[in-house]
């Protein structure tokens, strides 16, 4: 027959107890005499603590209960923190992940409608021709500038009638040259607003990519300092000034250098 197991609190109350004695497989004769006067110490005991007990183990229960729901407090405070850091984090992410896909957005239809092949090749070749059309109506009204020069100074040297009316008309025909070489500018200015049209639609994209990253302000916090590595007279040659551009000298400046 196993040995019966002893409570804690057996131990606890009544120290160190010989294990009963089992004599031929039987319960020997103080088992009896024992478990009675366990009954009677823990009925004693549950009195005790039902009437309010020892103050002194009532006030050892009271503080290390105490203890120990501000311990889970305490615990449910990191928890609550952290599960609010999470919260937070996850937000941000949301946000950055939304605006990954908006710019993605953002660069498809530049590359659909304006980075691709065919567009790019129709761009570089509308500026080719204006670039092309302007040097040959120049050229044209050169030519004929020069060759109504030639026939004014020839038509002052002439006596004859029908020298004079073929000069005449020779100059009504380079003039009539001129005109026609000046119609380039309206054949530039329509491939002129072809590539403009391009430009705004990929400036419009660009400045809303900006915008989901934070706007031009945002955007220049991360800009590299620009650095002029022109040297010699490419470094003074700015080009043409347009309305409102600075750095460039007025007509009034340079006239003031020859007063």
């Amino acid at each position: 027959m196993p040995v019966r197991k002893r409570f804690r609190i057996e131990e606890a109350i009544v120290g160190h107890m010989p294990e009963p004695d089992f004599v031929g497989g039987e319960i020997g004769p103080n088992h009896k005499e024992i478990m009675d006067e366990l009954r009677a110490i823990r009925a004693q005991m549950a009195n005790a603590i039902r009437s309010g007990g020892s103050s002194t183990a009532n006030a050892a229960i009271e503080e290390s209960a105490q203890r120990e729901v501000a311990e889970a407090r305490a615990l449910l405070d990191t928890y609550r923190a952290q599960i609010e850091q999470c919260e937070k984090l996850k937000v941000e992410l949301d946000l950055i992940h939304d605006a990954i896909n908006r710019t993605k957005g953002e660069i498809a239809t530049l590359h659909a409608k304006s980075f691709n092949g065919e567009e790019m090749a129709k761009v570089n070749g509308e500026l080719g021709a204006v670039v092309g059309g302007t040097e040959q109506a120049t050229q044209q009204i050169l030519e004929a500038a020069e060759a109504i020069d030639q026939a004014a100074s020839a038509l002052g040297k002439v006596d004859s009638a029908d020298q004079q009316k073929i000069l005449s008309e020779d100059i009504q025909e380079r003039v009539v040259s001129i005109f026609e070489a000046c119609n380039f500018q309206d054949l530039t200015g329509q491939r002129i607003n072809k590539v403009m049209t391009t430009m705004k639609f990929i400036e419009h994209h660009i400045v809303v990519m900006m915008d989901i990253w934070g706007g031009v302000d945002a955007i220049k916090a991360h800009t590299p300092p620009i650095v002029d590595h022109r040297e010699g007279d490419a470094k003074l040659l700015n080009g043409p000034k347009a309305e409102g551009d600075v750095g460039h000298a007025s007509q009034d400046d340079i006239d003031a250098m020859f007063n």
